[in-house]
Order: structure tokens, then C-alpha cells, then sequence
């Protein structure tokens, strides 16, 4: 198959004839990756999937999963952990950890990872400039040392979240980062999570699928809306009196992850 070769000033192409050939396809290759294209990309609703020596290639997919944050279901399990473990969910507090480890952690039926170093410098890039951001969850170890359990990040523009990666160390972790994230992105004036692909998985947060063209209908009016995501504690051990910690200045007052069984069920 031809792809086309964007040179940096080439704008993206429309990917509808490639999502008519396949649900998930390549749109088009360029032989460099920064910010402000993963951006211009964001909008048009392509994505960068992976890379070889010389070019970086770019997919759309439909139909296309997406949760509406008012929508979310957290599965009677999850709310077990939620109420039992003392796991602690932060945002913007370690982006380079988070973005290595969903780096590092092995994908079935993958050889290697397509988070490529590349791929870390650009997003990294976008987290200096406001435009992505990490959720952490944290667990103590026997010392008392604070570990990193699990964590995910994604790209924000206007009052889209694009996830983009997660990973877990230990039982749940990344699905409670989850969990409190899609409550906190709420609160900031996130309208749509741009969850790509449909899985099973993500059916049993509330995700479902949109048309490719109800989907770029939709980033067209959420992506110039504004939102600010900020830095610190969204949900702190359990156990304590003072559980929920405030973040600094969201644009809409704090609604903390929920940790009783009646708000989860």
C-alpha cells in the first residue's frame, strides 16, 4: 500500500478513504515526530502507532471508542479495590516515570513497544507545554517507601483527553488511576475520552463507539473549549480521616474518586 509522505508543512489528509479500506489503518508516513504535529493530528482524529529507522506512521481507526466522563461504570471488583487498597492517585507528578514504564511493560502479540524513545521526546515535549498529562498510583512498600504501582497518560486538547498508554506493577493500579481520573478530568471540563480502540475492557468502564464522522463532529466542538488540568493529590490512602487531598486550582471545584460501594455500583 502507498502512504503518502508528509513533508513538514503538508496539513494531514482526511482519513476516511483509509478507514474504508480498514476499521484500523495507516493514513499516512512523515520522517519526523514533534509536538505541535502530534497536535495538528489530535484534531483530525489520526494518531501516530508506530515507527522504523526512517518514518513515522500515523492511523485513524472507526468506529471509535470513546467514554463520556458522566458515563463511566466502575466494576463491582474495582470498587472492592477502591474501598480496601491504600493506593494514592496523583496527576502531573512524574510524567517521565509513567511514560517509561508504559514503555517498558510487555505487550501480547507485540514485539517490543511502539512508546519508542522518539516517541517519549515528543510527548514529553507536549507535557512542558500543557498538553499531556500522567496519572500515578502509588502504594508504600513494607519500608514505608512510596512505589510506583501503575499509572497512565494521554494528550489533552481543549476538553478532549486522548489516552494513550497505560501500565500496572500491581493488581489494579493502573485501572484505579483510572478510575479517579475520569472524575478529575470531569471536574476540569474534560467532555470526551478518546479511547481508540474498543475492547472488552473498556466496554466495563462505559465505553462505547462513535461513527469516525460523529466522532470528528464531536472534536471539532470539544477541542476549542477551555479546560486546565493541574498538578497533585487526587486521592489519597483510604484509611485516612483527610482521604481526598484538593488539587490546586482546577477550573471547576474538585469532585474526588469515589470510594464507597453505593456511588460505584
Amino acid at each position: 500500500m502507498h502512504l503518502p509522505l508528509l513533508s513538514r508543512h503538508d496539513d494531514f489528509p482526511d482519513p476516511r478513504p483509509a478507514l474504508a479500506r480498514a476499521e484500523h489503518a495507516p493514513v499516512c508516513a512523515t520522517d519526523r515526530l514533534d509536538a505541535q504535529r502530534i497536535l495538528a493530528a489530535y484534531r483530525r482524529g489520526i494518531f501516530p502507532w508506530y515507527s522504523d529507522r526512517d518514518y513515522f506512521y500515523w492511523f485513524a481507526t472507526a468506529p471509535r471508542a470513546v467514554l463520556r466522563p458522566e458515563g463511566l461504570h466502575i466494576p463491582r471488583s474495582l470498587a472492592k479495590t477502591l474501598r480496601n487498597t491504600a493506593y494514592r492517585i496523583t496527576v502531573n507528578r512524574d510524567f517521565a516515570a509513567v511514560i517509561a514504564a508504559c514503555a517498558a511493560v510487555p505487550r501480547p502479540e507485540q514485539d517490543g513497544t511502539w512508546i519508542a524513545p522518539a516517541f517519549q521526546t515528543a510527548y514529553t515535549a507536549l507535557h512542558r507545554i500543557g498538553h499531556a498529562h500522567s496519572f500515578e498510583c502509588w502504594r508504600r512498600d513494607r519500608t514505608g517507601r512510596e512505589i510506583l504501582a501503575g499509572g497512565l497518560y494521554g494528550v489533552q486538547i481543549g476538553a478532549v483527553f486522548y489516552g494513550e498508554s497505560m501500565f500496572a506493577r500491581l493488581p489494579d493500579a493502573s485501572k484505579t488511576a483510572f478510575a479517579c481520573a475520569v472524575p478529575y478530568l470531569a471536574q476540569c471540563g474534560i467532555r470526551l475520552i478518546d479511547c481508540q480502540q474498543h475492547t472488552a475492557h473498556l466496554h466495563r468502564f462505559g465505553a462505547h463507539t462513535l461513527t469516525f464522522d460523529n466522532f470528528q463532529a464531536a472534536l471539532d466542538a470539544y477541542t476549542v473549549l477551555p479546560c486546565r488540568i493541574g498538578r497533585g493529590v487526587i486521592r489519597d490512602n483510604p484509611a485516612r480521616t483527610d482521604a481526598i487531598a484538593p488539587l490546586p486550582a482546577p477550573s471547576r471545584p474538585h469532585t474526588p474518586c469515589p470510594d464507597t460501594v453505593s456511588t460505584l455500583e
